[in-house]
């Protein structure tokens, strides 16, 4: 091992540039602008393309950009203006899209928040982010409108996304009277009159008054705040710049060889999400594609999609994949030939199984290429090739412009010498435009994940050959993978030790199909504590847990494997339960 010393970007040895597809460069120009622009530009090209799909519901570039325009004035009349913090409390809708880029378009930061969090949640995170403003899912208002009595929170606009859905949509208008209303009812909460309701904003905003003038916006200029859980498990807000967001655009472009004007982006994965934001709501504008979007995942719901208006590209985890091959099996009609229409896939956010590509790729006709970064690097860095030379099951090579290291686990500050095979062993670390300027508020915390010379710290251990191709071996960190989401043991551990009758306890991922973890709880009690059942554990827990990181088992064991310091040892516990199994 060698002591660490930063290298300038040009001397940086970048041996998997061998492995680009054709035509990718090894470096690329990120254009200085706003993750907006590539939209607008859009506008002007393919001004009656559909950009938009919601269930049925259509909008050209031009009618979208419309309804961004008036987003704009209506933003603006609340007071938003630049620099100012705006929360997106939403599911995937038109509305999302329009307020994305009218709060951007204004020189202000979004803030994207899950939809589904407890009220506890919303709570820390808009007080951590310090927004004035919340845009919110019906559903969700009663859950966030405590939080303006102890946050900065000043206004909560409540977006009913069945205002989206028109009963004279596509989707719709197959369905008999009945089952169409049910349909959007589903949509729909219950909101207090006072609150201010989105579309009557827009509607008001409908007149002569003209959106308020472009600001000026720059690639270093703060765009996004992203939560994420970092190496900890505490959420923590990623800033993200334009900048950041371009880079990913433009990275994915080249590497996918998107047909510009002739795509269709299934966005399947939730925009609060950095993979689904970068993948399903940015990328379109810059290919100019149609967006199709589902408010959740429903394989069923893809697979009628795919009926009327197949895709060519989707970005989703594991489990997706799996599902919808599962859904199209089953169904004794499938949409055979719109699926072979599929070109590509990305797979991120959790390793997938050879097995799930080879089933995907067999359905489709098309790629299933597989992919690795974090929301610190907005979120892609590395990624398999789209050819035929890709291997699954590993994170492929680094992206253009961006360079990697492998140094110690216990020492980032040492460089792991390849051994007699060419091959490092240790924690990856990422350099490029993509990576965060760091987290909200939090220096200490920013100087521990981002080093000396722009490195990123990843937190994962990996394995390089000698031609730079990179293979996942494990986490340093403990986290489990639910769906793609990000579940950190130590919060969900923190409310099941107030559970009645629980001394302590550990959790833990298993292996699920699909690539998937699966989160267990394995409890000590008290002295003749009764044994809660799983039911019961679940119901403690979902006051405070997303639903994604509740139990879905429970052990009872005597005591917990503890270190010399007397810290509960997880992965001896996961250990052990892989044993039993």
């Amino acid at each position: 091992m060698t002591e660490f010393v930063d290298t300038s970007e040009e001397n940086v040895e970048r041996p998997w540039v061998r492995h680009y597809p054709p035509g990718v460069p090894d470096r690329m120009e990120i254009p200085d602008e706003p993750v907006t622009a590539p939209f607008e530009r859009a506008v002007a090209r393919w001004p009656d393309r559909v950009a938009l799909d919601f269930l049925g519901a259509t909008s050209t570039y031009a009618q979208a950009d419309e309804q961004i325009r008036r987003a704009m004035v209506a933003l603006r009349r609340l007071g938003v203006g630049p620099g100012d913090r705006v929360a997106l409390v939403l599911p995937n809708c038109t509305s999302h899209v329009v307020a994305y880029h009218a709060v951007l378009r204004l020189g202000a930061v979004v803030v994207e928040l899950n939809p589904t969090y407890t009220a506890d949640e919303l709570e820390n995170l808009l007080a951590d982010s310090g927004a004035q403003y919340a845009l919110v899912w019906h559903k969700a208002v009663e859950r966030v409108l405590p939080a303006t009595a102890r946050t900065p929170l000043t206004q909560v606009v409540s977006v009913d996304m069945a205002r989206d859905l028109p009963l004279r949509s596509q989707l719709l208008l197959r369905l008999p009277v009945a089952a169409a209303r049910e349909k959007r009812a589903a949509l729909r909460g219950v909101v207090p009159r006072d609150v201010a309701d989105w579309h009557d904003l827009l509607r008001q905003a409908d007149g002569d008054e003209p959106a308020p003038a472009a600001v000026p916006i720059h690639g270093d200029d703060l765009a996004l705040l992203q939560y994420t859980g970092g190496t900890t498990g505490t959420p923590k807000a990623a800033m993200l710049t334009h900048r950041n967001l371009v880079a990913n655009l433009v990275h994915g472009e080249a590497w996918a060889g998107f047909r510009p004007g002739q795509e269709t982006v299934y966005g399947v994965l939730p925009f609060f999400h950095a993979f689904g934001l970068t993948f399903c709501l940015n990328l379109p504008g810059q290919i100019g594609a149609t967006l199709v979007m589902f408010p959740n995942f429903d394989p069923a719901e893809v697979l009628k999609a795919m009926k009327r208006r197949p895709a060519t590209f989707m970005a989703g985890v594991a489990p997706m994949f799996d599902r919808i091959a599962e859904a199209a099996k089953e169904k004794s009609r499938p949409p055979t030939d719109a699926l072979r229409q599929i070109r590509l896939g990305f797979a991120g956010a959790m390793p997938i199984p050879a097995e799930t590509v080879e089933r995907w790729e067999a359905l489709t006709g098309g790629l299933l290429i597989e992919g690795y970064g974090m929301t610190e690097c907005a979120p892609i860095a590395l990624g398999n090739p789209c050819a035929p030379s890709r291997r699954p099951g590993t994170l492929g090579v680094p992206f253009p412009n961006t360079d990697i290291r492998i140094v110690d686990i216990d020492d980032p500050t040492v460089i792991v010498e390849p051994d007699a095979d060419g091959v490092r062993r240790g924690e990856l670390l990422a350099r490029g435009p993509q990576v965060f300027l760091g987290y909200w508020n939090r220096p200490e915390e920013t100087a521990e994940q981002l080093l000396p010379g722009g490195w990123l710290r990843t937190g994962d251990v990996v394995e390089v050959d000698a031609t730079g191709w990179v293979r996942i071996v494990d986490r340093v960190k403990e986290m489990i993978i639910v769906g793609g989401f990000k579940v950190y043991p130590s919060p969900v551990e923190d409310h099941l030790r107030t559970l009645d009758g629980v001394a302590d306890v550990a959790v833990v991922g298993l292996p699920a199909s699909g690539g998937d973890d699966r989160v267990v709880a394995v409890l000590v009690l008290e002295l003749d504590a009764v044994e809660p059942t799983l039911d019961e554990v679940r119901a403690h827990a979902e006051k405070h847990v997303a639903r994604y990181a509740l139990p879905r088992a429970v052990f009872v064991v005597e005591e917990l494997p503890r270190s010399q310091i007397g810290k509960v040892m997880r992965r001896v516990v996961r250990e052990r339960l892989l044993e039993g199994q």
